[in-house]
């Protein structure tokens, strides 16, 4: 052994250790909605003082998790990019369900759940029970194949175009990915295809934002849509 240390090893450990607290991960959680924050949301978001929050926060930017922005005396903060909301959705999705947080004591906080489990946007793109039944139409009607890999066929890059829902192919993002559902230990659809697909849906009113947190629920013209264009039955989006 040559007792140096591993450059890799000590940086995997410092940003495991970035998000092995409490307070920075609800902060990383609650910007898994996409849209920027200030600081004093996330303060009584986590239940901290805006002081230590603050400090919170300057690690966070700091290890390259999140990205600061400043307006006049407001400084807002979102995720730094896609591959950071994939990183938190997926290390949220491992957590064993004994090591969870005690389950819901009120009816508010039980309905606010089930909604999120329901449906909900996972930084840009669907998730929750609406993002799996997406995918797996997508699956169902060889859209998309996952047999050889995670990739839209020729007949999925004309459905977008069908659909009115234009890929921006210029980016370095993949076009598809998985991501790892936290709800339903399942992937739903990410990447540049996923977010555009979650953009038109809310653009459409396809989708509606409910509540103060991520949760989305499917319109009735959004049931009709998801019906026509991939046979989702209704049923599956309540």
């Amino acid at each position: 052994m040559t007792g140096r240390k591993d450059a890799g090893a000590a940086g995997l450990a410092a940003l495991a250790g970035l998000i092995a607290d409490q307070t920075r991960a609800a902060c990383l959680l609650a910007l898994l909605d996409g849209r920027a924050w200030t600081a004093s949301e996330l303060a009584r978001h986590a239940g901290v003082a805006a002081s230590t929050l603050s400090e919170h926060l300057g690690k966070l930017v700091a290890g390259g998790l999140l990205a600061e922005e400043r307006q006049g005396r407001h400084r807002y903060v979102r995720l730094a990019g896609p591959r950071v909301a994939q990183l938190v959705e997926e290390l949220a999705a491992r957590v064993q369900p004994g090591v969870r947080t005690a389950r819901p004591t009120t009816l508010r906080a039980s309905g606010a759940e089930a909604a999120m489990a329901r449906g909900r946007t996972c930084y840009d793109h669907l998730a929750g029970r609406l993002g799996i039944a997406v995918l797996d139409a997508f699956t169902a009607r060889a859209l998309l194949r996952q047999d050889t890999g995670f990739a839209l066929t020729g007949a999925g890059l004309r459905w977008f175009d069908t659909a009115g829902i234009g890929l921006d192919r210029t980016g370095r993002r993949p076009l598809v990915r998985a991501c790892l559902d936290r709800t339903e230990r399942r992937p739903h659809l990410a990447g540049v295809a996923g977010a555009a697909l979650c953009r038109h849906a809310l653009d459409a009113g396809w989708c509606v934002r409910i509540g103060s947190e991520r949760a989305v629920r499917v319109t009735t013209e959004g049931e009709r849509a998801l019906s026509a264009l991939l046979g989702i039955e209704a049923v599956a989006l309540r």
